[in-house]
């Protein structure tokens, strides 16, 4: 089915199952946003809430859609800008890391392989789904557009096995999840609250000195998407501590507030404190 026939499900079907009947996660959202955007009213939150409702939808029938879809299909969809420079930093330091977040439709980010040499791979890290099924598919919608995909727990082999054979690679991993509080080194002032941030990317990036960027995401209209390689910093072994990952933090902020409808919503994120 072509595109528009998915999104008319998603209008007038998912839309109204997930917001008006199931109200999935409404007060989390809505709690979410009050706390993020103290200063809008509540009409204004509730217009983003329901652009933001829209958006998952989108995601849904976008990531299905993209499922059966070409790889050059896909890359007419989602642009990369500065992906050369993200391609010719992982060639001479033996790879890049990316931090992304869940921002527009993630799903269709592991397409930027399209967008490098072919001696250079896009390795993304995932934590395995408990149902079995959708793993599977998950699996397969990733790995469709060429890259490797890698649990969490092989992750640092893998990136040892790809370095010990002088393959370079670019690592996307999604860095705006919720750490455990016992486990949190950074914490950043992010959305107006006190917030702990996941430092992976910047563990690795230390580890490997490898070039650290972050992925601004944009939707210029529907079912098209620009994402934009963001450097942090070419020398992450020069860095402080924490430097890394609050640089992201204020990137990913920065993105949120220029379009706040891309953004999860529905996750948990401010759950534990400091």
């Amino acid at each position: 089915m072509p595109l528009s026939v998915h999104y008319f499900f998603a209008d007038w079907l998912i839309y109204p199952l997930i917001f008006h009947i199931a109200r999935y996660r409404r007060k989390m959202v809505m709690k979410n946003l009050r706390l993020s955007f103290p200063e809008k009213s509540e009409d204004e939150r509730l217009a983003i809430a329901k652009a933001f409702y829209h958006q998952f939808c989108d995601t849904i029938v976008e990531t299905i859609y993209g499922s059966t879809r070409s790889n050059a299909e896909i890359k007419e969809r989602e642009v990369f800008v500065n992906a050369e420079e993200v391609n010719r930093a992982a060639k001479e330091h033996g790879g890049c890391i990316v931090m992304m977040a869940h921002m527009g439709n993630w799903e269709w980010k592991a397409s930027c392989q399209q967008w490098f040499d072919p001696e250079v791979t896009e390795m993304n890290g995932y934590r395995k789904l408990k149902n079995k099924a959708m793993d599977e598919l998950m699996i397969f919608i990733r790995e469709k557009r060429e890259g490797v995909l890698v649990e969490k727990q092989r992750l640092l082999r893998e990136m040892v096995r790809f370095r010990a054979e002088k393959h370079p690679i670019v690592l996307g991993l999604i860095a705006d999840q919720k750490p455990r509080p016992e486990v949190t080194r950074t914490w950043v002032t992010f959305l107006h609250q006190d917030t702990g941030f996941l430092d992976g990317g910047e563990i690795m990036g230390k580890k490997f000195n490898y070039p650290v960027f972050c992925l601004h995401v944009s939707r210029p209209k529907r079912g098209y998407y620009v994402s934009r390689f963001d450097l942090i910093t070419m020398t992450p072994q020069e860095t402080a501590e924490g430097e890394i990952t609050t640089a992201y933090a204020r990137l990913l902020e920065q993105n949120i507030l220029e379009e706040p409808a891309l953004w999860l919503w529905t996750h948990n994120r401010w759950k534990w404190k400091r």
